[in-house]
C-alpha cells in the first residue's frame, strides 16, 4: 500500500480536490485506489443533493494521473507532469448519487494506450462490490 504522502506530489491535484486516499496495489498497467473522501460534508464536487455520480470520473481520471505518476517516477521522473482530460467513453452510472455512509470507494483504472502525448484508460469505481460507474477517458500532455 502508498500512503497519500508518498505519491500526491508527483500529480496536479492538490489539497481537496486530491481525492484518493491511498494506493492499495499497481503495476505496469493497473492501479487500485481508495477514498473515502466522498463522505466528506466539504467535497469540492458536492452538490446540494449531494455528491453526483457522474463526478466519480474524476476519481478515475485521477487514478489514471498516479498510476502514470508511479510510472514516470519509476523511470526517475519526479515531477506532477500536468494532463487535461479531453474525453469521457462508454460511461455507464449505476446510482444517481453515491451515497456517503456505504463504505470507501474503490476506484480501478487499466492503462489501454500510453505515449508521452496522452494515454487511454478504462476505469471503474465500486463501493462494497457495488459498481457505481464506469468508462474510459483518455489524458494529452500539452507540450511546454
Amino acid at each position: 500500500m502508498l500512503a497519500k504522502t508518498d505519491w500526491a506530489h508527483l500529480i496536479p491535484h492538490q489539497g481537496a480536490m486530491c481525492l484518493l486516499d491511498a494506493v492499495l496495489a499497481w503495476d505496469d498497467a493497473t492501479i487500485r485506489a481508495v477514498s473515502d473522501s466522498h463522505a466528506r460534508a466539504d467535497h469540492p464536487l458536492r452538490g446540494q443533493h449531494g455528491l453526483h455520480a457522474v463526478h466519480l470520473a474524476e476519481y478515475g481520471a485521477q487514478a489514471m494521473a498516479v498510476h502514470g505518476a508511479l510510472l514516470a517516477r519509476r523511470r526517475g521522473i519526479v515531477e506532477a507532469r500536468p494532463g487535461r482530460l479531453v474525453s469521457l467513453r462508454d460511461v455507464a452510472l449505476a446510482v444517481e448519487y453515491v451515497d456517503p455512509g456505504d463504505g470507501h470507494l474503490d476506484v480501478h483504472a487499466q492503462c489501454l494506450y500510453a505515449d508521452e502525448a496522452g494515454a487511454q484508460y478504462a476505469f471503474r469505481v465500486e463501493q462494497r462490490g457495488r459498481l457505481l460507474a464506469s468508462g474510459r477517458a483518455a489524458v494529452i500532455h500539452p507540450v511546454s
